[in-house]
């Protein structure tokens, strides 16, 4: 089972839930709740006896750590509260994950803690100056990649955004809904109604492909097996860049000859009048997601 057959598990039964409540009597809907919780505490309690019998010998503790690194089973462990790391040590773990796609935008990210409300509060030492959509592709990334890590928090906020915006920005949970699974190596489906789409990367180190997502061209650069992903447009030409080269970590136009640093957020460099326009990527099991704010979902 999938990254995305979780979701799509998860949001069934939230739709499930919802139709119930909606058309039956509330005796029904209370039994129903309480056959669930019986369920679910059910299968809690023989989660954490395979773990407690886990941990009876000299090797438990990495054995329960190779259960959590499944993110399937990690997601189980979270319910029960049996996972082995607390929260500070996940949120720390998914923003280390998520940095190197950020690229300048937010290399800088501090995570503060989580307070007794359940805010995680982070701050943002980057810079989103000069490119219009880093505020709201930074927001994703972030935001995705804390509650994915950490579900019990209830809010993120995010201090240091750009200072032509607001200085705090406050992030709510998403509310996912089914979304279909990736596509083929040249395109991908629908999202997960959050912004987030599959994404099936197959250049290799040191090339670039163009793969169609919501209907946007994506240019994806591969820098040394770490894929990057950007709007697939010459900002100073408006040519596809797909039909450019890499050049160690520069991309350079075929069209206007341009060029632009991929690692650092599509930098403008020599003969470059504006900088690329990242959009933030996300593992996701054997493949990854990439943000796609609304003002370039056509």
């Amino acid at each position: 089972m999938t990254q995305q057959d979780v979701r799509d598990l998860g949001a069934r039964i939230d739709a499930l839930l919802d139709e119930l409540e909606g058309s039956a009597p509330p005796a029904i809907i209370a039994r129903v709740e309480e056959l669930l919780r019986a369920v679910i505490g059910l299968y809690g309690a023989g989660l954490e006896r395979v773990v407690a019998l886990l941990r009876d010998d000299e090797h438990g503790e990495s054995r329960v750590r190779r259960l959590a690194a499944d993110d399937l089973v990690a997601s189980l462990l979270l319910l029960h509260d049996l996972h082995p790391d607390d929260v500070r040590t996940r949120i720390q773990q998914a923003l280390d994950r998520v940095r190197p796609y950020l690229g300048s935008h937010a290399g800088g990210v501090e995570f503060l803690g989580v307070d007794a409300d359940g805010v995680a509060r982070l701050q943002l030492e980057g810079s989103c100056d000069g490119c219009p959509s880093s505020a709201v592709t930074v927001q994703l990334a972030i935001e995705q990649a804390v509650l994915d890590a950490a579900p019990e928090v209830v809010r993120v906020e995010v201090e240091g955004m750009v200072s032509t915006g607001p200085k705090l920005l406050q992030i709510q949970p998403l509310h996912r809904t089914a979304g279909a699974g990736a596509g083929s190596a040249a395109a991908t489906g629908a999202g997960d109604g959050d912004g987030w789409h599959p994404l099936r990367v197959g250049a290799a180190p040191g090339h670039v492909e163009q793969l169609t997502v919501a209907d946007v061209a994506v240019l994806v650069c591969n820098l040394g097996g770490a894929p990057y992903a950007y709007r697939d447009t010459c900002p100073t030409c408006g040519v596809d860049l797909s039909g450019g080269a890499l050049f160690a970590d520069v991309l350079r136009c075929a069209g206007c000859a341009g060029e632009y640093d991929v690692r650092l957020a599509g930098r403008a460099l020599a003969g470059a009048v504006a900088n690329l326009e990242p959009l933030p990527l996300l593992p996701d099991g054997d493949g990854w997601r990439v943000a796609l704010p609304q003002r370039v979902m056509t």
